[in-house]
């Protein structure tokens, strides 16, 4: 199984959650109108929220304008959150639908060919070089999935979300979250050789 902590290792980490109830009083008050509650909702998802989009849409260029659509929906729509779920589910399902609306405009995907070349914040070479190679192959496996398979795997390994808060999100049955994560893995598997593919 792919591993969380193997995950971080490999140079992607798993984004921290918050209170379940103070992100809904959050909600409450960005209701109210408080600008300030939605500066802290804002601070509290935009890593969260830019590490699933970078995932599901997979071109850079565009993850700054969906992650400003689904803020501007939670913005402009607080009220719609009925508390049935999580706030977390309700603001990952705009971002998902965003993504997916993004990637609909969209005709060829575009590399950022930079993106090998840009410094990184990792400690020593041989480490820096060992999760680059670790990190990328497992980014490139990941990247030829489809936008739902990504999301998948996205929102359960590196959100620690589960099947059912994932079909929410999705609006999709349970059952067919379970079967893109078997396809997703099955995938992975066969990309990834030694010990990247022991995660899985």
């Amino acid at each position: 199984m792919l591993g969380r902590q193997g995950a971080a290792e490999g140079g992607t980490r798993t984004v921290a959650r918050s209170d379940p109830r103070e992100e809904a009083r959050l909600l409450d008050r960005v209701a109210k109108g408080e600008r300030r509650a939605f500066e802290e909702l804002y601070r509290l998802y935009h890593p969260r929220l830019s590490r699933f989009l970078v995932s599901v849409i997979r071109r850079p260029h565009l993850v700054e304008e969906a992650l400003n659509d689904t803020m501007l929906a939670i913005w402009s729509q607080p009220d719609s959150y009925a508390g049935t779920s999580k706030p977390s589910t309700w603001i990952f399902a705009i971002a998902y639908r965003k993504a997916l609306k993004t990637l609909r405009g969209q005709d060829e995907p575009i590399e950022d060919k930079q993106a090998e070349a840009r410094a990184s914040g990792e400690p020593g070479p041989e480490l820096a070089l060992g999760r680059r190679q670790t990190q990328s192959a497992l980014m490139s496996a990941i990247g030829e999935l489809s936008p739902d398979h990504r999301a998948v795997v996205d929102l359960c390994y590196f959100h620690e979300v589960g099947y059912r808060e994932i079909a929410e999100i999705m609006a999709c049955p349970v059952d067919t979250v379970k079967t893109r994560m078997f396809h997703a893995r099955k995938h992975l598997k066969t990309k990834l050789a030694g010990g990247l593919a022991d995660w899985l």
